[in-house]
């Protein structure tokens, strides 16, 4: 009976410290906007993998209203990998970005790299790791 006792406690401690190392694997990723030109409309914040990237929906996606000056969104519970931060400030609120007629946006936006390129961002230019520390970020429209 002690046998099995002590069998069934090392169970319950290997899982507990499992779910433990688990959990401490996830992290947050706090991303704070600045320049934000006015209070119209929301911001949209995506965190995104190569396979999401510029291709709509993120691997997690967020959003606030709009605030004139700095917006601040936390992504929780982010596994370790390499992904991307776009920000898009949806002054119409159609959840999607509005263009010109000559292609360029109407709407601010960045990403994570805060790389200026010409023409649209690639997964590399906006790429970051993800490990086991909390990252913090500051995007400039």
């Amino acid at each position: 009976m002690k046998k099995l006792a002590f069998i069934i406690g090392v169970f319950f401690i290997s899982i507990t410290a499992k779910a433990q190392e688990q959990e401490q694997e996830l992290v947050k990723i706090t991303v704070t906007i600045e320049n934000v030109l006015n209070d119209n409309g929301i911001i949209l914040v995506s965190l995104h993998n190569e396979d999401t990237f510029m291709k709509g929906a993120g691997v997690i996606d967020l959003a606030d209203q709009a605030q004139k000056g700095e917006v601040t969104l936390t992504f929780e519970n982010v596994k370790p990998g390499t992904y991307a931060v776009m920000v898009l400030h949806d002054e119409n609120e159609n959840n999607r970005m509005d263009f010109e007629s000559n292609g360029m946006p109407k709407e601010s936006y960045g990403m994570s790299g805060n790389a200026m390129v010409m023409g649209p961002p690639t997964f590399n230019d906006a790429k970051f790791e993800v490990a086991s520390e909390d990252l913090e970020f500051k995007i400039r429209f």
